[in-house]
């Protein structure tokens, strides 16, 4: 019986080793492959986004509206934020939460609000994340491709309006 205890401590050692080994080379193999990937991913950097939002703001004061404008990174982050001093302070908020939720769900706020419009069944996203807002005016930014953060522009007398703006300050840094 001890030499089979023995054998069975031996064996588990030997079993442990290799799985600490596999582990250890495969995280390692991992890590590397994260690193490719992330270096391959575009950026969404800081002037990019006061580019985006500043531009966003300017086109609406054009038009005639005070807004709120909000970018965020891929994770939902703020990057930058301006408003118009007219505008009203929830818009702070609402620009915020456009952008938030563009980003993180990967597209524009106002086609998800329809659809929970339409299939009242949907209606628990407006309660997944409380950061989230779920009104037309947030854009996913997209840069090759590759997601890279959310505008969102609040204040304007509708929602198609604020994507208009939040619109053209996306095209002022060449993204989609």
């Amino acid at each position: 019986m001890k030499a089979t205890h023995g054998f069975g401590v031996k064996k588990s050692v030997r079993t442990l080793a290799v799985t600490a080994f596999l582990c250890v080379f495969g995280f390692a193999h991992s890590v590397q492959a994260d690193d490719k990937l992330t270096a391959a991913m575009p950026q969404l950097t800081l002037e990019m986004a006061k580019k985006a939002a500043m531009s966003a703001l300017r086109q609406c004061r054009r038009d005639g509206y005070a807004v709120s404008v909000a970018v965020v990174d891929r994770s939902g982050v703020l990057i930058t934020q301006v408003r118009n001093p007219a505008a009203g302070p929830h818009t702070i908020g609402s620009s915020l939460g456009k952008a938030f939720t563009s980003a993180s769900m990967g597209q524009a706020t106002a086609p998800l609000a329809n659809a929970i419009a339409e299939n009242p069944a949907l209606n628990g996203l407006r309660d997944m994340d409380s950061r989230m807002v779920i009104l037309g005016g947030g854009l996913p930014i997209m840069i090759n491709g590759q997601r890279v953060g959310g505008i969102g522009v609040g204040g304007a007398p509708g929602g198609h309006l604020d994507e208009a703006c939040a619109m053209f300050g996306l095209q002022q840094i060449g993204a989609q």
